[in-house]
């Protein structure tokens, strides 16, 4: 029975770790992005990472995070970038479009 449990909790590799490493962000840019009242911990970023179920809360926490660290590596860009929501992110979440493509790919760091 506890194996069934940690199964249903478990997801996999999520769309937040492949856009996280097209970005060049590492756990620690999210957690310095979220701030100090968001209070997001470098722990909560790597289990988002790794597919562990999250509440809607923490995914939006996660999102916002996201966005306030992409936002200030485009600060110098006329480009206004596509803000990310939760269901993007995460394959469980209400919403989520496996077919999604990324509108800011051609702001990605390394995009020529």
């Amino acid at each position: 029975m506890r194996e069934d449990m940690s199964q249903e909790r478990e997801y996999g590799e999520q769309r937040l770790d492949v856009l996280l490493r097209c970005w060049g962000l590492e756990n620690h840019d999210l957690v310095l992005a979220a701030g100090l009242e968001a209070q997001l911990t470098h722990k909560q970023v790597q289990r988002a990472r790794q597919g562990r179920r999250l509440t809607l809360k923490m995914m939006q926490k996660i999102a916002s995070a996201l966005n306030a660290a992409i936002e200030q590596r485009v600060a110098s860009s006329t480009v206004e970038p596509y803000i990310y929501l939760h269901r993007d992110l995460f394959c469980y979440a209400k919403g989520y479009d496996p077919d999604w493509q990324d509108p800011n790919a051609i702001l990605y760091p390394d995009h020529e």
